[in-house]
């Protein structure tokens, strides 16, 4: 695989990203001259003292016939009994015939045996370096069976170790037999040979038994010690503790006495894991080595114990010895690299064996500890040359959310097998005393990290120490459950406990004792474990194919290609037992989150505890039977009750739990096969071809001329010398570590984690297929968007407690309309503000109406609301005196409410008294209504049907007349529009005039078919009333001061391709389900483009006081309605239609003079500004929200908000920020951060169509249509108009729709523009042209465009059986998409044109 090469200097710069390496000890005995102290270091016994183990290991073994005369040769030791005493003689029937002895041989003369093996001759062959022992010393034969017919002939065979294996070579140190039918047991540390020495018919059975160990004689143990360490001071955050020496040297650090010639030996490596007062996990890696000892720091007492002195004639020095002291050098980290850690000790120790060298060890160690990072998603491979034949690759881990640990399932399961796997599970899980112990110390903490990590939700508790050094080796003797691994030499001087379960990895044999023994596999739950065994033993199949080599001796060429393709398949079936382990707890603890029990009031005295917080006996009886043992087991341990507790409360846990939980959903325990798809799914990582080199340290300079000359030769590893270390070097412009946030502590965690994001992707790919639940989950986010603001809102708020509220109802209104949510970060975020502001009552409702939706919280919620709940302050005193006050409240404002539409009633029939009088006394008989000049003390007012009686809309501001269905008219302070409030008593349609009746009326009778009284079939699921029903607007005479900034927004954006204008619901259809995707499709070409949401401000703060605007009827119309009186007809279209520019009716037109700056920005998919939204809380807090600044440090982000909160009708401070942003006059007083000027001042407008038209395309008929009617309109068209685009065109088109001839319609403009690309070219389509034009001659609220849509259709499917649907489509005939129109339904179509 290519790799791109990046400099270090360029890469680093990005950022500070974490250290791969902390610390850099060592450990061993002072190395000063000081003698060594006379009393060695032996631990206290914690088990039962066993003789003393053997100085030479078994070299030979030999079988002799005593029947035929042989006897045991000189040197030899006979096996005369069993391991029980039980004697070995003819009656036992295996000595039958010769009667064959085993004897063995001990020595240093020739390497050691180091295993041994059973032959029967014929029905096998030997293993591969083996060697049959087929004779005796004495040339007969060494059959070891009866003679007689169908006894197969049965031999020893051994392996012997290599030559120059040197004194640390493992070898068997002691032989024994066994006889299963006497009740003896394979001694513990044993290995016991599978073949029976006694394959014949008569006899009892016998078995071999062998020991392997490290003889060694002649040696001093000491406590490790301190020697050096890098970097000197301790890092705040993560000190060293103060016994890394002891687990360096776990067996202590010894002095030992060799023959002069011996080689030293191959260099130990082990790891270890220190665990901190709060469970983080400190790793380390640790090198162990001898070196030489000087004889002058010995006393004569411990030289005579070496063997350095004679015994016999005292005080004369033994020639032929070397005295040698262990060592150890180790680094500590908080990353598991493991094989990193191998690969730089290694070099390091090799670099202070050879030389000369031209730069320090020190200078190697401070470079690898400050220049080498822990990868990232930025740095996915760091390639480390340490020197030009030593490198090490690091590869960024697997990104999973299970917890990052430094086990190793594949070991576990090669040196275990699958049965004794899963029998440690069940050991686990019932919280045994479990001793894993191991001639390997590097394999004990990669086993014992897996024991631990298969239990995967649940978190071990107990004392945990994957390699016990023997200073702590009394843990061994708690009374209370723990995981220790240990050197298996331990063992040569104590037998382990008799509670404890011992495991040997060396033999794959598990030790126990009955009464301690735990539950046998058949108490699991049977389907699961049956799935689980059988997965296993095809994976235990499978890994003698794994590459196995060790990592250091790798070249750099298969580091940078052939690594990753050849160890792939260990790493596939390390996550394949993982994923094996994971679906077994998921079953097991499969439906646990229907017995929580949440918290519901104030909480009392032992309200954390388990039986409060989980129904243990009805999560028992759902259970199977067969598995009750283990279950009662399981749910008393400490680690079930933690596992209950965190999921109650929340934890730093709370991603690796959920991810938990969408596995149990995931699995089938009825199942007796896997699921098909595995459950850990791996994550793409961003940026992996590439790779950083982090280069050797720098030689320092040679004077030219002259040849560098090496100056640095170490005899053994030195002691570290502080003026030697490279100083770290600053980076600049580097970046905080990433976690730190500006945000406060108690501010709410709005960023989902990575298994909601998944979630909510698979959620958005399935609903880009179904129309209806494409716009559903659109809205659905858009309400997520607003609930991450929802901090910064209520911090804002004048009253906090009336914000939650707010945004309470908010949640009831989105359930009541269906909204399907994403996620659970509305829920969660209003929880915890309720704690945060000691609201737990409000908690407590949100998690009813959570569960009234049908919603299960997550772990993440769960636990925020348990803690809002548990941490506030509850009201004091009882409640039933509030909760009979609050009914007696409501009874007095349900009766209030009873008796307005009464009074209101009244008032109006009192109205239409009055008015009837004053009409017959005027002697006015006309049956047509007419038009009166209005008061100027009164504001115009908007007719809701054409027989001229008036209706006033509830929603409009007071003094102030707005289009009824216009968005501009929302405030958040202010009702919507509610479907009581038009009282009239006949039908609309009474009132309407025929054609004859109204002259120069230019449509027909058939568009009044078109209006109603109100319009409530586009009611959106997103109109939320903020307000009760019974607030209402006072009424004040006279017109208001008018907004002193204005801004309108406009998402209609032009594409490119085809030179279309693409409108929002059309844009929200062409979305794509990713949150990375910021294209768009245009539906008549098809072409993917970015849409652009365009922004104009209009700021009216003079410098001087404002004067007050004219009074409506001053403006010189005598043709304004009276308020209150009959309204215009049809023909009148100036003054209807002016009625629908409320920008023109408040006087904004004419008057002080205007800022205006206007801008376009991204449009983006509320998946993605989610996103980009998350990103920004996480990394600057959210409380930059509500900053001025916001607007122009994320426009983006700002704008997209804005126009989403708006065209939902949320409440929110944006408005206000872009007020408190704006270059205008400065206020008396500088508003703070968290105190935002006077909502009412600003008016956002929401607008269809573009802000700017292109004065090189075509008019709009809408504007057209305006034009004509001499209605004032807030651009002036720039450019010209083409002749057939007639107002005798307009007048036809609005004919034949009110004719219901929509096909006509449709004909009529097609003719009229011709055919392309020679015809006139419109921006919009033939839809959008006859739609708004519509629109604009009748009034939005006097129009249903569901059908319209109707109609159109119709007329679309009538015309497509003549010219072709392919042809319409070509002329942009067709009309917007199902996902379109449903678009346009959930967000609501309250924009204005």
């Amino acid at each position: 695989m290519e790799a791109d090469a990046v400099s270090e200097g360029g890469a680093m710069a990005e950022e500070r990203p974490p250290r791969l390496v902390d610390y850099f000890v060592i450990a061993g005995l002072p190395g000063s001259g000081a003698p060594i102290p006379e009393e060695t270091w032996v631990p206290e016994p914690s088990g039962p003292l066993r003789p003393p183990r053997p100085a030479e290991p078994i070299t030979d073994v030999a079988v002799i016939a005593r029947a035929l005369g042989e006897e045991v040769p000189q040197g030899y030791t006979c096996i005369q009994a069993s391991v029980g005493g039980h004697p070995l003689e003819l009656s036992a029937g295996l000595l039958s015939g010769t009667q064959p002895v085993i004897c063995y041989r001990r020595g240093r003369d020739k390497p050691p045996l180091v295993e041994l093996g059973v032959l029967y001759e014929g029905k096998e062959r030997p293993k591969p370096g083996f060697q049959v022992l087929d004779t005796t010393p004495y040339s007969h034969s060494a059959n070891l069976a009866p003679p007689g017919p169908g006894h197969p002939r049965t031999y020893l065979t051994y392996r012997r170790a290599a030559e120059g294996a040197g004194l640390h070579a493992l070898g068997i140190t002691d032989l024994c037999l066994v006889l299963p039918s006497k009740g003896e047991g394979t001694p513990h540390t044993y290995c016991r040979l599978p073949r029976n020495l006694n394959p014949g018919m008569w006899g009892p059975a016998v078995y071999l038994c062998y020991k392997v160990g490290l003889a060694k004689a002649n040696t001093l143990v000491y406590e490790a010690e301190l020697l050096g360490r890098y970097p000197e001071e301790d890092n705040e955050t993560f000190p060293l503790p103060e016994s890394v020496p002891v687990f360096c040297l776990p067996m202590g650090a010894t002095i030992e006495c060799w023959p002069a010639q011996t080689k030293y030996p191959v260099p130990v490596f082990s790891t270890f894991v220190l665990t901190g007062a709060a469970g983080n996990k400190v790793y380390g890696a640790a090198l162990q080595f001898y070196e030489a000892f000087p004889r002058a720091r010995l006393s004569e007492r411990q030289s005579r114990a070496l063997g350095l002195l004679s015994a016999v004639e005292r005080g004369r020095a033994l020639g032929g010895r070397a005295v040698r002291s262990r060592r150890a050098i180790a680094v500590l980290s908080r990353w598991p690299a493991f094989p990193a850690f191998r690969a730089f000790l290694t070099f390091l120790y090799r670099y202070s064996v050879s030389g000369p060298h031209r730069l320090p060890l020190e200078a190697h160690i401070s470079h690898f500890i400050h220049n080498v990072p822990f990868p990232s998603p930025q740095r996915p491979r760091i390639l480390v040359q340490m020197s030009p034949y030593d490198n090490l690759l690091l590869c960024q881990p697997v990104s999973s959310p299970l917890p990052l640990s430094g086990a190793s399932f594949l070991q576990l399961l090669q040196n275990l097998g699958p049965e004794l796997a899963i029998t440690l599970l069940l050991a686990v899980l019932t919280e045994h005393k479990l001793l894993v112990h191991s001639l390997r110390p590097d394999l004990l903490t990669s086993v014992c990290e897996a024991l631990v990590s298969m239990i995967f939700p649940l978190h071990w508790q107990c004392p945990y120490i994957p390699l016990c050094p023997l200073a702590l080796a009394d843990v061994l003797s708690a009374p209370v459950p723990f995981i220790v691994g240990i050197h298996s030499s331990y063992f040569d001087l104590h037998d382990p406990p008799s509670d404890v379960i011992c495991v040997d990895l060396d033999t794959n044999t598990l030790f126990q004792t009955e009464e301690k023994k735990p539950l046998t596999p058949r108490t699991l739950p049977r389907r699961p474990y049956k799935v689980l065994l059988a997965t296993l033993t095809a994976l235990y199949q499978q890994l003698d194919q794994t590459y196995t080599g060790p990592e250091e001796e790798a070249s750099l060429e298969f580091l940078l290609t052939d690594y990753e393709a050849v160890c792939g398949r260990r790493d596939r079936l390390e996550r394949e037992v993982q994923g094996a382990f994971l679906r077994f707890m998921a079953c097991l603890l499969k439906g646990y989150r229907d017995f929580l029990r949440p918290l519901t009031k104030a909480p009392s005295e032992g309200a954390r505890d388990v039986d409060n917080l989980f129904f243990l006996q009805g999560f028992l009886k759902s259970r199977e039977r067969s598995s009750h043992k283990l279950y009662s087991q399981l749910l008393h341990t400490q680690m079930f009750s933690q596992f209950i507790e965190e999921c109650s409360f929340g934890s730093a846990r709370h991603a690796a739990l959920e991810f938990f939980d969408s596995c149990v959903d995931k699995v089938h325990p009825e199942q007796e096969k896997p699921e098909p798809t595995p459950l850990v799914e791996l994550e793409e990582l961003s940026g992996s071809e590439l790779t950083v080199f982090i280069t050797p340290p720098e030689e320092p300079p040679v004077p030219e001329g002259s040849e560098p000359t090496p100056q640095y030769c170490y005899d053994g590893f030195p002691e570290l010398r502080a003026e030697l270390f490279e100083s770290p070097q600053e980076q600049t412009g580097a970046l905080p570590v990433p976690g730190l946030s500006r945000s406060a502590p108690s501010s709410p965690a709005p960023r989902r984690t990575k298994q909601e994001m998944k979630v909510a992707q698979r959620m958005a790919q399935k609903a880009a297929a179904v129309p209806e639940l494409w716009a559903r989950c659109l809205l659905g986010h858009c309400y997520g968007l607003w609930f991450l603001c929802l901090p910064a809102y209520v911090r804002s708020a004048p009253s906090r407690v009336q914000a939650l509220h707010t945004a309470y109802h908010v949640l009831r209104q989105m359930e009541n309309h269906k909204v399907v949510l994403p996620d659970e970060v509305c829920y969660r975020v209003l929880m915890q503000l309720c704690s945060h502001y000691g609201q737990p009552v409000l908690s407590v409702r949100v998690m009813l109406e959570m569960r009234q939706a049908g919603i299960v919280p997550n772990t993440i919620t769960y636990g925020y609301y348990n803690k809002a709940v548990l941490e506030s302050k509850w009201p004091s005193g009882t409640p039933g005196g509030r909760l009979r006050w609050a009914k007696l409240r409501n009874i007095v404002l349900g009766a209030a409410q009873f008796r307005q539409p009464l009074k209101e009633r009244w008032q109006q029939q009192q109205q239409q008294q009055q008015q009837q009088a004053a009409a017959q006394e005027a002697g006015s008989s006309q049956t047509e209504p007419c038009l009166e000049r209005p008061s100027p003390s009164r504001p115009l007012q908007r007719q809701t049907t054409w027989a001229g009686r008036s209706l006033r809309d509830p929603a409009s501001p007071k003094g102030r007349l707005l289009k009824s269905g216009s968005l501009g008219s929302a405030r958040e302070a202010q009702p919507t529009v509610e479907a009581g409030v038009a009282h009239t008593h006949r039908s609309p349609m009474d009132g309407l005039l025929h054609p004859r009746e109204r002259p120069g009326s230019t449509a027909s009778e058939s568009s009044a078919s078109l209006g109603s009284e109100w319009d409530l079939s586009e009611s959106s699921v997103s109109s939320l009333s903020l307000r009760h029903s019974s607030e209402r607007l006072t009424e004040t005479p006279g017109t208001s001061q008018p907004p002193s900034l204005e801004i309108l927004l406009s998402s209609c954006s032009l594409c490119r391709a085809c030179d279309s204008l693409v409108y929002d619901e059309e844009i929200m259809a062409g979305w794509a389900p990713d949150d990375s995707n910021l294209n768009t499709t245009c539906p008549f070409c098809a072409c993917p483009f970015v849409p652009l949401l365009s922004v104009q401000t209009v700021d009216s703060r003079p410098s001087a006081p404002s004067p007050k605007p004219a009074p409506a009827g001053a403006s010189g119309s005598k043709d304004a309605p009276v308020p209150g009186g009959p309204g215009p007809v049809l023909s009148d279209r100036r003054l209807c239609l002016a009625l629908d520019e409320p920008q023109l009716c408040n006087g904004h037109m004419g008057g002080a003079s205007q800022r205006v700056e206007g801008g376009a920005w991204a449009y983006l998919s509320p998946l993605v500004l989610r996103k980009e939204l998350e990103s920004l809380v996480e990394n600057e807090g959210s409380e930059v929200l509500a900053l001025p600044e916001l607007p122009a440090a994320h426009p983006i982000i700002f704008w997209n908000l804005l126009w989403y909160f708006q065209r939902l009708r949320l409440p929110s401070i944006l408005p206000c920020l872009v007020l408190a942003s704006c270059s205008g006059p400065p206020p008396p007083q500088a508003p703070s951060p968290w105190l935002v000027p006077d909502p009412a001042s600003v008016q956002v407008r929401l607008l269809w169509d573009v802000l700017t038209p292109d004065p090189n395309s075509c008019p709009p008929l809408y504007v057209l249509w305006r034009v004509h009617s001499q209605i004032p309109q807030r651009v002036a068209w720039p450019g010209p108009v083409p002749a057939s685009l007639s107002l005798d065109l307009l007048e036809s088109v609005l004919r034949y729709v009110g004719l219901n001839e929509v096909h006509k319609a449709i004909g009529l403009l097609l003719e009229t523009l011709g055919p392309p690309p020679t015809g006139l070219h419109l921006q919009r389509g033939i839809y959008r042209e006859i739609l708004f034009l519509t629109m604009a001659a009748l009034g939005k609220d006097h129009m249903k465009i569901v059908n319209f849509d109707k109609r159109y259709k119709s007329a679309f499917n009538k015309l497509a059986s003549s010219m072709g649907k392919e042809e319409l489509r070509q002329r942009r005939a067709q009309m917007p998409t199902p996902k379109a129109i449903d678009c346009r339904k959930c967000f609501g179509a309250l924009l204005e044109c």
